[in-house]
């Protein structure tokens, strides 16, 4: 029994369903099986025209681990725990997952945790917990879209948008460095997890008979989607992310450069590529078209983590900035459900254009609310036991990231087991998604002690066991 048999047979048909415009709305060629999410984004199984097997969708959609950093003096004084290691902050701290600005380290990208944002105030210097609350949040929503495949799902919460934004706020902080040494600093961070994950996927693949080709070398380097076959898509369909946040990465002393001439001119003129690749071109079904179509997507929240971390937002009066957002959050919405009978969904993982400007809106209001109201979140640290799984998600975000799906997936068997006990077959609920949601995260969180401290070691710490 394959991994996606298993999950999608037993779980959730979700990661089945194949819209007829798959992950990308209109783009009919683009048919696909769901990348990060459940079902939401990832190449449609079909024949792969450029050997990449049976491909995810570059679109999925979900999260990074960062290292902690310094504590504002508030926080340190409430007796608060260093934040994760993906700082998301408004201000600066190395982390696990981030590069530290201080040193050659660099953010990680999955669940992509980023360095915390410039504020203003006494907190200045410390790690910021509304972002890293938000990593968290992200996080979970990831796995609980995986497990459930619900379609609404993106629209409470557009966790890749959310993650690509912190990740910016950070990579516009560490910029501050030399860039090549940051960008260097990030791959360090960001590849050794992938590689020492990627080992047991590939060697999985390769005892069930998967013959890769000299695509194989984007299991190195992500710049592409790296091949699989289909009993593993399961496992490797949530790679996008990576491959995406990678190239942001490369293009962010560019793109920073360019921001900074026009802030805000450039911030929106960021969704036009997704409206021509909507309505003009549509990019062709392959890697290439993969990788343009998801930078199309996120780019704007990447940008809009720079406008956060230059305090760009902070300049901008509510009124315009809240209309702004209701009006994107209205677009996006609008064809998302407009599209629902040819789609077969509203799910945004399905339909870019829609995500683009749902996650355009919802993210800067998230953003602007911290920017404006220099929001920290420091009431965290009056309960112990919360403000400690936070640091944790932000300290293992990408180990969380990498290993959730495989998580979910070793799940099925493990509850087929529990059948051929009489007690637990009277007396626990087998049947429903809800045990297997538990189940996942157990192995979860078994997952992070047992591998997490492969991302200390990128980021040259001393390894531990939780953060």
């Amino acid at each position: 029994m394959s991994w996606d048999q298993s999950r999608q047979g037993q779980y959730h048909q979700g990661h089945d369903q194949q819209g007829q415009y798959g992950q990308y709305g209109q783009y009919g060629q683009y048919a696909q099986q769901g990348h990060g999410y459940a079902h939401g984004s990832g190449y449609v199984q079909q024949s792969d025209p450029y050997g990449h097997g049976e491909q995810s969708d570059p679109y999925g959609r979900d999260p990074q681990p960062r290292a902690y950093g310094e504590l504002s003096p508030e926080y340190a004084a409430a007796g608060g725990v260093p934040a994760a290691p993906h700082g998301w902050g408004p201000t600066e701290s190395p982390s696990p997952a981030e590069p530290d600005p201080g040193g050659d380290t660099a953010e990680q990208p999955v669940p992509a945790p980023e360095e915390p944002a410039p504020r203003t105030g006494a907190g200045a210097q410390g790690r910021d917990r509304y972002f890293d609350a938000l990593r968290a949040v992200a996080l979970v929503r990831v796995v609980t879209y995986h497990t459930f495949g619900w379609a609404w799902a993106g629209l409470v919460f557009p966790s890749m948008g959310v993650m690509f934004a912190l990740a910016g706020t950070l990579m516009a902080k560490s910029l501050e460095r030399p860039a090549l040494k940051v960008v260097r600093s990030r791959m360090r961070r960001l590849l050794p997890p992938f590689w020492f994950w990627g080992f047991f996927v590939v060697v999985a693949m390769l005892i069930h008979d998967w013959m890769p080709g000299w695509q194989i070398v984007f299991w190195f380097v992500p710049v592409g989607d790296p091949p699989g076959n289909q009993w593993g898509v399961q496992a490797w369909e949530i790679l996008w992310y990576l491959r995406t946040y990678l190239w942001l990465v490369l293009l962010s002393p560019l793109l920073l450069r360019i921001f900074r001439k026009a802030p805000i001119p450039v911030l929106l003129l960021s969704l036009v590529p997704i409206v021509v690749f909507q309505y003009v071109w549509q990019p062709p079904y392959d890697r290439f078209g993969s990788a343009l179509t998801d930078l199309a997507t996120y780019g704007f929240c990447w940008l809009l983590g720079f406008a956060h971390r230059e305090g760009v937002l902070q300049r901008l009066r509510p009124g315009p900035v809240v209309l702004a957002s209701l009006a994107a959050l209205a677009s996006g919405g609008w064809y998302a459900f407009a599209q629902r009978a040819a789609a077969g969904t509203y799910d945004l993982d399905e339909i870019p254009l829609a995500q683009a400007f749902w996650s355009a809106g919802f993210v800067t209001l998230l953003m602007y609310f911290k920017a404006y109201y220099d929001v920290d979140f420091a009431w965290l640290t009056r309960f112990r036991r919360l403000d400690r799984i936070v640091t944790i998600f932000n300290g293992r975000a990408v180990t969380i990231y990498l290993w959730h799906e495989i998580a979910l997936v070793l799940a099925v068997p493990l509850i087929d087991q529990f059948w051929k006990v009489p007690a637990f077959e009277k007396w626990l609920p087998l049947e429903s998604q809800w045990f297997m949601f538990g189940i996942g995260w157990l192995l979860i969180w078994i997952a992070v002690p047992l591998f997490g401290w492969v991302e200390d070691v990128a980021a040259r710490k001393k390894p531990r066991l939780l953060p």
